[in-house]
């Protein structure tokens, strides 16, 4: 019948083991799948997951493998990946999808809040700090244990006055770091030179920052570039004020990424 077809190709109700396999080898050798469009119409599924990136992010290389992994992910598990436009604010429209993943949800951004409204299972890479945001599951990264041996590495190196140069605490990845940064300096006895910059820095963001560090401690010996990219914007601010990399001053990348391999300069990355 079609009721025991129906069952044992999709595992469900009681078949002698006998019926359930042939069910599925006469299926198999008659080259049959089951239509994706009904099966998600009858279950009342769209089998399409939305991925939310913050606006601008796609050019930084963690977010291009973050889309990936999730993409091949996705595919594996029959589900249809949707980028979402952090332009897009408009949930009016009939958008359906059976969950979503926020990458890096930051404080105030209204996107975010129109993707909780759509009622679906929401997941977020790195937890979420908006008290009335609620949300069915987290994955989140140990960003202290690894600032925190960041920085040790560039201490059994030599340095003794670091620097940091980090995004503003809108997002729980860059208030992690620096809280981290900050318990770090008060056990090792040194005064903090923490500068903070967009999450999307641009160039000019950057030289601010290097030249603000510079001006409080110009004798820093090593500073720590937390956002994605921006390293290579330090190395240059650093050269264009006389200084030496890494002869008078180490840079250290939070994140890695295949820019740094390019540069003649060496750059210590998590």
């Amino acid at each position: 019948s079609t009721t025991t077809v129906s069952d044992a190709i999709n595992g469900r109700g009681r078949l002698p083991d006998s019926t359930r396999n042939h069910v599925i080898d006469v299926a198999a050798k008659l080259g049959y799948t089951a239509n994706p469009h009904a099966k998600n119409l009858r279950q009342g599924r769209s089998g399409a997951v939305g991925l939310y990136f913050p606006q601008n992010s796609l050019h930084l290389q963690y977010y291009i493998d973050l889309a990936i992994g999730a993409a091949e992910e996705a595919f594996a598990q029959r589900y249809a990946l949707v980028l979402l436009p952090a332009s897009f604010v408009d949930m009016t429209m009939p958008i359906q999808l059976d969950g979503v993943v926020i990458a890096d949800p930051a404080v105030g951004d209204s996107m975010v809040d129109s993707l909780h409204r759509l009622g679906v299972p929401i997941v977020t890479c790195e937890p979420d700090w908006s008290p009335e945001r609620r949300v069915t599951g987290v994955i989140e990264s140990d960003h202290h244990g690894a600032m925190t041996r960041l920085l040790e590495h560039l201490t059994s190196g030599g340095a003794r006055r670091v620097a940091v140069v980090c995004p503003t605490d809108a997002t729980s990845f860059a208030r992690d770091v620096r809280d981290s940064y900050l318990e770090w300096t008060k056990r090792m006895s040194s005064d903090a030179m923490l500068v903070e910059v967009p999450l999307l820095s641009t160039g000019e963001d950057i030289a601010s920052a290097v030249e603000r560090i510079l001006d409080m401690e110009p004798t820093v010996d090593a500073i720590v570039s937390v956002a994605d990219g921006t390293a290579p914007h330090v190395i240059r601010s650093l050269l264009a004020a006389g200084l030496r990399v890494p002869g008078d001053v180490r840079v250290a990348s939070y994140v890695d990424g295949p820019e740094l391999s390019t540069l003649p300069t060496p750059v210590t990355a998590v």
